[in-house]
């Protein structure tokens, strides 16, 4: 069963005439509010005259960051001076007419500017707030700064994953940023529950989403085994299987899917050798296991080795680039790529992971320029000229 095709003549986003406030940069905050933005709502980035930090990031083409783009395809670029008290006053204007706020400044920097939520919410009583930071906005280390390879590190996720790394003791260098995408995705679903509240009672509230606790959540299986004496295995069960011409990755996770495995290795007996009969004595001799599947998948090509797993319902892949990813036809099918627009000219962004049979879900067609939208927005809330070339800080 799928989902059918949503109309797009017709349909309009879940978030559908809802306003934002995007005072976030880098990453978490506006991967949020992109949600947010793919989903429906009006997003009003906040920037300074200079633009944020990823304005400038690679690819630059035509003095434009596609990367840039692909945090911020959809929503409104605002210049504002939040030096200026001019700015401030425009900023708790338009705080009246918000729904949800969303900022990753660290902990104190909106309280003095007069912009933190015990100084919003008398404005706006339903205003939901959205505080993104390292550690969260309150405790010891509440004011560290902090970004994503920095609370990789603090969470314990990169010896973690370093433990499944035989004969290795330096941890990887990082490039990914996981704590990123994964807060800003805990964001975004903080920020729906607390919108799915406000329609019970009629108010908002203030939310802190943590880096570090969201980096936590990904170490389920370390956070019980640092509670108690789990003896490590004696090799990771899940890594590459060598073949004739490159790896796979082959997921044993049930005794239907190891069934399938030794069958496809051509060692049905093994499914009855005491040694890997029960899962327990299975982890216990996981080296074995493995270096016997290997002594078969080395001797025929990855492609043959995927079309033998997969005839015998085991989960696996090939270890593949982003762009061969990109090229899937599996992603063609679900459009899991959009077509953005900027001055630099078009390039592709990820959709959300999600359709919804009854609500558009998709990318903006552009990522503004910086201030873009200024003097269109700040004059259609009531401001005069003389007052937006006061508080864009130009």
């Amino acid at each position: 069963m799928t989902i059918p095709e949503v109309d797009e003549r017709n349909a309009t986003g879940s978030f559908h005439g809802l306003r934002v406030l995007d005072f976030s940069t880098t990453i978490a905050g506006p991967h949020c509010s992109r949600m947010l933005a793919d989903t429906g709502a009006e997003v009003i980035k906040i920037e300074a005259a200079e633009g944020e930090t990823m304005r400038i990031r690679p690819p630059v083409r035509n003095g434009c960051s596609s990367l840039f783009g692909q945090l911020n395809a959809g929503k409104k670029s605002v210049v504002l001076n939040l030096k200026s008290p001019q700015a401030i006053d425009v900023v708790r204007q338009l705080v009246k007419d918000a729904d949800v706020l969303v900022e990753n400044f660290r902990p104190g920097v909106m309280r003095r500017l007069k912009l933190d939520y015990a100084s919003l919410q008398p404005l706006n009583p339903k205003l939901v707030y959205c505080s993104i930071s390292g550690y969260g906005q309150s405790g010891p280390s509440a004011e560290l700064p902090a970004y994503a390879p920095v609370i990789h590190a603090a969470s314990g996720h990169d010896m973690a994953h370093l433990a499944y790394q035989p004969g290795r003791i330096r941890p990887d260098y990082c490039g990914i940023y996981h704590a990123d995408i994964l807060t800003g995705v805990y964001a975004f679903g903080a920020i729906s529950a607390a919108l799915y509240q406000r329609h019970l009672t009629g108010n908002g509230q203030h939310i802190d989403v943590s880096m570090l606790e969201s980096m936590l959540t990904l170490t389920p299986n370390e956070v019980q085994n640092a509670q108690f004496n789990v003896p490590p295995p004696s090799r990771p069960m899940f890594g590459p299987v060598e073949t004739a011409d490159g790896y796979v990755m082959a997921a044993i996770a049930s005794e239907k899917t190891f069934q399938g495995l030794v069958r496809a290795a051509g060692r049905p007996e093994w499914v009855d050798d005491p040694r890997f009969a029960k899962y327990a004595d299975r982890r216990a001799h996981w080296t074995e296991l493995m270096d016997g599947v290997e002594s078969w998948s080395r001797t025929v090509t990855t492609e043959k080795c995927l079309a033998d797993l997969n005839a015998h319902g085991v989960p696996c892949s090939a270890y593949r680039t982003v762009a061969e990813v990109m090229r899937d036809p599996q992603i063609a099918h679900r459009g899991a790529l959009s077509e953005v627009e900027d001055g630099g000219g078009t390039f592709k962004v990820t959709n959300q992971p999600f359709r919804m049979s009854g609500a558009r879900v998709a990318a903006g067609k552009r990522s503004p320029a910086l201030g873009e939208d200024t003097r269109a927005f700040l004059g259609e809330s009531g401001f005069s000229e003389e007052q937006i070339a006061a508080v864009m800080g130009k």
